[in-house]
């Protein structure tokens, strides 16, 4: 093995490295989760050369310098106030889902009206319009963190993928019996998990657009689904009330995760694929051993249905956004009651953190999208302007940019 080149990585903080392997170049990532500005660099140091030997002595300082320039990240202030940069009509029928690829350079966003539409964040030009599914385009997402391909799930039962360079579309994937309602890419970039009401998930090869398996074994539609971070495993969560873990390379159920006495809303691993978080109708959030299939840990407190349920970047803190106008935020660790996000005046069915784990960005059907601290619970920003409930929203990559989508047919860039 011969290390070629070291990368930084900013959330969650890490050292991504290049080797070459049997004429192969390959890429591994060092992990510093636990990185503080405190920290001794010559201590965290000295613990990577012990546990990676690809780090020589001869890259010592060069390790160094990467960990040191992560340290001034996390010590930069974080207190981004944002502005409405542009509205756009985006759509002639309401939007479903938004989505940025890795950098934030540029979203998508999907459409009742059967399209997913490509934009340039920087301007808010429109790049291109993805048309072809003959009805609501429902979940969409880029194969980050390459970013030069889109997926797009529709109620036509199809998935289909395109280029980003071109708009045009490589494979319509055809095989579900009913409504695609989430999709992802794993991390290679190599296949794509699709979740239908028809209660299967079908597995696509990218490269070839055949199908590679279809993993049978809930009794309802599903409705979330997740790669885990290095994509060997795959959980899904279903109206069944159950969360199934899936073995990808086999198509094997490893795990059902029982419990939730109500249809299940959100299912989400952990970065270091440690954990499994899920959200249900029944009011409550369950954290789960993602190796063991053990229930850690019910997080209680919503009086309603919660709606999305999501962890940090470093996989510390776990968000919930509930019916019930509020969202509640978790020690991921000891798993206990951090902190009470109040001030929606409807029910919030988005939630999402900030890369820097500082703030949760909620979206509501309150027509208003709300920055939140993480430390204090208050509320530090309320994006208003909608003019209808807001569907979705997200951060980019920094942390500086949020797209807000709702069912007023419009996407805003705040910044």
């Amino acid at each position: 093995m011969r290390l070629k080149q070291l990368h930084i990585r900013y959330y969650p903080p890490g050292i991504i490295l290049d080797f070459e392997k049997g004429g192969q170049l390959r890429t591994k990532s060092i992990d510093l989760l636990d990185l503080t500005p405190e920290c001794d660099a010559n201590e965290v140091l000295l613990e990577i050369r012990r546990l990676e030997p690809l780090i020589t002595v001869s890259r010592e300082e060069q390790v160094k310098f990467l960990i040191k320039k992560l340290q001034d990240k996390l010590s930069q202030p974080d207190d981004h106030k944002f502005d409405l940069f542009k509205t756009l009509q985006a759509h002639i029928l309401p939007l479903t889902n938004v989505a940025f690829n890795k950098s934030g350079s540029s979203f998508i966003t999907g459409s009742y009206d059967r399209t997913c539409k490509i934009w340039d964040t920087a301007s808010g030009t429109e790049l291109h319009t993805l048309e072809g599914h003959k009805n609501v385009v429902y979940a969409v997402a880029f194969n980050n963190p390459y970013g030069d391909k889109i997926a797009t799930g529709s109620f036509d039962k199809t998935c289909r993928l395109w280029s980003v360079e071109t708009g045009q579309c490589f494979y319509t994937f055809r095989g579900h019996t009913a409504e695609i309602v989430c999709l992802a890419f794993n991390p290679q970039s190599t296949l794509v998990a699709t979740g239908s009401m028809d209660t299967t998930v079908k597995l696509w090869d990218v490269e070839s657009g055949v199908e590679v398996s279809t993993l049978s074994g809930h009794s309802a539609e599903i409705i979330s689904l997740s790669f885990n971070t290095v994509g060997s495993r795959l959980v899904t969560g279903s109206f069944d009330h159950t969360v199934s873990v899936w073995d990808v390379p086999s198509g094997r159920l490893v795990h059902n995760l029982k419990g939730h006495r109500g249809e299940i809303s959100s299912v989400n691993f952990n970065w270091d694929s440690s954990l499994i978080v899920t959200a249900s109708m029944d009011k409550t959030c369950k954290v789960w051993d993602a190796e063991g299939g053990r229930c850690l840990a019910t997080l209680t407190g919503h009086n309603d249905e919660v709606l999305d349920v999501c962890f940090n970047f470093k996989g510390q803190l776990i968000a919930t956004a509930s019916a019930d106008g509020t969202s509640r935020v978790y020690d991921a660790q000891t798993f206990q009651f951090v902190c009470k996000l109040e001030g929606h005046e409807g029910e919030i069915s988005k939630v999402c953190f900030n890369p820097q784990g500082t703030c949760v960005l909620t979206g509501s059907a309150d027509k208003t999208a709300r920055v939140w601290s993480v430390s204090s619970g208050s509320c530090l920003q309320v994006l208003e302007g909608h003019t209808d409930e807001i569907f979705s929203c997200a951060f980019n990559y920094y942390g500086d940019t949020i797209i807000t989508g709702s069912k007023d047919n419009t996407c805003r860039i705040w910044r």
